[in-house]
This record gives structure tokens, C-alpha cells and sequence, in this order.
């Protein structure tokens, strides 16, 4: 996918999407603070793509729709129409030489920071409960995307590879946020 259809597909999800959980929950918090941070990044990329830095750009897309996701599949959010898009329905777009060297620097950083969050966290919830069950779906997807990241890099696909990087840690980013990992080191790297 385009890093200008990732902006476009995440911002027509977002007005498609709505807050599950009635206010004033602890649910209706999570559910705010999910589109919130969706929100957010979606407007950091489109703000770094108008001042054309495509790198920044491309992270921000697919780490909010790692957390719009999160909150879909968490039930904290709801779809109108379905199921919200995938970013991942094609190859992201190759970028211009020119961005070579951030490109490759961001990649490895975000391969990096991923691993990092991924191995500092412990599930919150007790073994037999559902939310620990939720726990253990985000740390698999976490790693599907890691794993995914680290075959592109080998390829030198580093657009794909920080696409997958960004998106992975959307999601375990959203989380945590939401009280489903305890923070065990790097507490730092994290957005709570």
C-alpha cells in the first residue's frame, strides 16, 4: 500500500469507527484513548508527509493503525462497515533514493525498539482469565510483525520491514495503554 493510501484508508476507518464503551468507564476511557492516539498519529503523518519526509510519514501511518486495530479487535472499538482496512494489502511503496540512508537507520531502530518492548513486558492478567488470553493474542500478532519486519530487512524490503516494525508496536503500545502487560524494564519506550 502507498503511504498516501495508508493516510487515506486510516482516515476513512477512523471516521467509520466508533467508542464501544459507554462514558464515564474505565472502557470508554481505553476506547477514547485508543482513537485518540490513532487520531494523533494519523495527523503527525500527514504532517510529516506534506513537509515530504516519506520515512516519518510511513511510521506514523502504520503505528495508528496498529492502535486502531488493537481497538478493534479488542472490542473497544467498532467498525461500521465490517472490518477496518489492512495496510498490509499490498507492498508499501518504494521510496526515493534519497531517503536510503533514514530509511535504513529507522528501520533498524524500530526493529530494535519493537524487540526491546516486546521482551519488556509480562502479561497483566491472571493465566485462566480472559484479558490474559487477549494478552498473549497481541504478544503473538507482536511478534508475527517482528518476525515479518526482520525477513523484509534481510531482503532489503525496508520499507515493508518498518511498515511491519511500526504496526507491531501499535499494537503492543495500545496494549499496555489499556492495562493488559505490566511494564518490567524500558518503562521509557512506552506511551503510558
Amino acid at each position: 500500500m502507498k503511504i498516501a493510501e495508508c493516510r487515506d484508508a486510516l482516515a476513512t476507518a477512523l471516521t467509520h469507527c466508533h467508542n464501544a464503551a459507554d462514558p464515564p468507564t474505565p472502557l470508554e476511557r481505553e476506547a477514547f484513548a485508543i482513537r485518540e492516539m490513532a487520531q494523533a498519529y494519523l495527523e503527525d503523518g500527514t504532517t510529516f508527509y506534506h513537509k515530504g519526509d516519506l520515512v516519518n510519514a510511513l511510521a506514523a501511518f502504520w503505528y495508528g493503525a496498529g492502535w486502531l486495530h488493537f481497538g478493534v479487535s479488542s472490542g473497544l472499538q467498532v467498525y461500521e462497515s465490517g472490518r477496518p482496512f489492512c495496510p498490509f494489502a499490498g507492498l508499501s511503496e518504494n521510496l526515493p533514493l534519497m531517503f536510503t540512508e533514514k530509511l535504513g537507520e529507522k528501520t533498524h531502530r524500530y526493529e530494535h525498539l519493537l524487540n526491546t518492548a516486546r521482551f519488556s513486558v509480562e502479561c497483566a492478567g491472571e493465566p485462566a482469565t480472559i484479558s490474559n488470553a487477549f494478552a498473549g493474542k497481541v504478544l503473538f500478532i507482536t511478534g508475527q510483525y517482528a518476525a515479518q519486519g526482520a525477513i523484509y530487512v534481510k531482503y532489503g524490503a525496508h520499507e515493508n520491514a518498518l511498515a511491519c516494525f511500526s504496526y507491531g508496536h501499535g499494537w503492543l503500545d495500545a496494549g499496555v495503554t489499556c492495562g493488559y502487560f505490566r511494564i518490567m524494564a524500558h518503562h521509557e519506550i512506552f506511551t503510558v
